[in-house]
């Protein structure tokens, strides 16, 4: 059975930086698209980043130019680095595994880690 860790979230200040990871058990992620989600209190869930098996990456608007995607398929894990960060980002990460053709789709497709959360706070 798949397996999907998050880990790297915690507090930050405006403007500061994290890098959240997500180490994948039980499947090899090369054949898929990976990515993430947030969900911030009040908020709909939103697609932040992902990247296909081929190496595409894509993002949501709110992050573009702050926020970097990159997976490496021999330790199984898939990483955010996110720059810049403000309020607005606040919210819980979820690390996602799915197929490619669905990698631009906001919804429950795939498998799911339990998230991270990510304050951004002075």
């Amino acid at each position: 059975q798949v397996q999907l860790v998050e880990s790297g979230g915690g507090l930050a200040q405006p403007g500061g930086s994290l890098r959240l990871s997500c180490v994948v058990s039980g499947s090899d992620i090369s054949d898929f698209a990976m990515g993430w989600f947030r969900h911030a209190p009040g908020k709909q869930r939103e697609l932040v980043a992902f990247v296909t098996s081929t190496g595409a990456t894509y993002y949501g608007d709110s992050v573009k130019g702050r926020f970097t995607v990159s997976r490496d398929n021999a330790k199984n894990t898939l990483y955010l680095d996110m720059n810049k960060l403000n309020g607005e980002d606040t919210a819980v990460y979820y690390c996602n595994r799915r197929r490619d053709r669905d990698a631009t789709s906001n919804n429950l497709a795939g498998s799911w880690g339990l998230g991270t959360q990510v304050t951004v706070s002075s």
